[in-house]
């Protein structure tokens, strides 16, 4: 690596580094996606079957939307890693690389030749990080899991939800996320003390261990106090109003009071006198009568329009907010002004609109400078960095150990001819 005085950060923060993203569907993929919204060159090595988001979802075009949404800041390689020939082409790609992330479960991992001491032998300071559901070991290592059986094992799913209602998994694949992050955040770790001392290490992140750290709150005021957590719904356990309340249009904005000075707030806003009201005059006294109160809040609430409502309160530094719907959000002038949704170029779909980078860097700033790419798509070019000549390229295509987009779509093609020849038979 080059020193900190010579090396050129116009690309971001992590320009000259290179990532090799071998997992699937979300946790481990998004984590490589933050790393290439960084500036590192992250290529995604996909099998001819491809990544399960390429199969999953709505479709624009021959795209499906899952993939679309988590794979920017990438290229793409199509490798048979299940052909032993196709281990030195992928050995020459590790020699040039930095950080291997990937999800594949043992034993298919060694199979593969990708385990951590397998992969150490052709790079001996790479920065490996292997996701999985519940850890490397243990008495569930080995198990498949997904984001839903950690919120189950985790007690997420008991926490979540309206206190008379049953559990309720979160709207929005949370543990994937949260884990993503982790991945993103060991691999810069690893690479400081890569810095300092030149050796890489085999890291390990797992979902369930990600949303055990997520719930400090709940889980963690349990063993600190033996207080049971509760499913609250939209409430708080702990200051009242807080929830959802319904405006004149037939819609919701989110109110809540985590202190006296707010409450106040509220009242002025609302334009009422409730905090003088000895059944809501206190924290203790809401929190005794909160079906009263948000009976109260609802009925004056329902008497201005959401966008009425939001305006008037917010003007009285109130904590609300909208609860947008999903139209409402992508056109939300804070988050357009944050640049977390922005536009980059599809060579096949055209403009294309993903959400953007959560880190804003002062000194070295990022950009989205690559869209989500086709399966092979950067196939010729990877290779050709590691030495193929153009005729090497197309004998590999040949024997089916790699692939570009052009024998991907005639794979497709051929695929869907055999589909319709069996349907007729039929």
């Amino acid at each position: 690596m080059l020193s900190m005085n010579t090396h050129d950060f116009s690309g971001g923060p992590l320009a000259g580094l290179r990532v090799l993203d071998l997992s699937t569907m979300l946790a481990g993929p998004y984590g490589a996606t933050l790393l290439g919204d960084l500036g590192a060159d992250v290529i995604k090595v996909e099998s001819h079957y491809g990544d399960e988001s390429r199969h999953l979802g709505p479709k624009r075009g021959s795209e499906r939307g899952p993939y679309l949404s988590l794979n920017r800041s990438k290229r793409d390689i199509v490798l048979d890693l299940q052909n032993s020939e196709s281990r030195e082409i992928f050995s020459r790609l590790l020699r040039t690389t930095d950080i291997l992330v990937t999800n594949i479960r043992e034993p298919a991992l060694s199979k593969l030749g990708i385990d951590y001491d397998q992969v150490k032998a052709s790079k001996p300071d790479i920065i490996w990080i292997r996701v999985t559901a519940f850890g490397p070991d243990g008495p569930y290592a080995g198990r498949p899991g997904i984001d839903f059986l950690a919120q189950g094992y985790t007690g997420v799913l008991t926490l979540n939800g309206e206190p008379s209602g049953g559990p309720v998994r979160t709207g929005f694949p949370a543990v994937d996320v949260m884990t993503s992050l982790l991945v993103s955040n060991s691999a810069l770790a690893a690479l400081r003390v890569r810095d300092k001392t030149g050796e890489g290490q085999r890291i390990e992140v797992s979902l369930l261990d990600s949303l055990m750290h997520a719930q400090a709150s709940s889980i963690g005021t349990y063993l600190a106090t033996g207080e049971r957590p509760v499913r609250t719904g939209n409430r708080s356990l702990y200051f009242a109003p807080s929830g959802v309340y319904p405006t004149k249009d037939g819609k919701h904005v989110v109110i809540t009071t985590p202190g006296e000075k707010f409450f106040a707030k509220v009242c002025r806003g609302l334009g009422t006198d409730w905090d003088t009201d000895p059944r809501f005059h206190d924290i203790n006294a809401r929190l005794a009568n909160q079906d009263e109160l948000d009976r109260v809040m609802s009925e004056r609430t329902s008497q201005f329009t959401r966008e009425e409502l939001v305006e008037r309160l917010i003007a009285d530094d109130v904590l609300t907010a909208p609860i947008n719907e999903v139209e409402d959000v992508i056109q939300d002038p804070q988050i357009r002004h944050n640049k977390m949704i922005v536009s980059t170029e599809h060579p096949v779909l055209g403009r294309i609109e993903v959400t953007g980078i959560p880190i804003r860097f002062y000194g070295t700033p990022c950009a989205i400078t690559k869209h989500p790419p086709m399966q092979g798509e950067h196939t010729r070019d990877v290779l050709a960095e590691l030495g193929y000549a153009s005729e090497e390229v197309d004998n590999l295509i040949a024997k089916g150990l790699v692939a570009d987009p052009t024998e991907m779509q005639r794979l497709r093609d051929q695929r869907r001819a055999r589909q319709g020849t069996r349907r007729t038979d039929g």
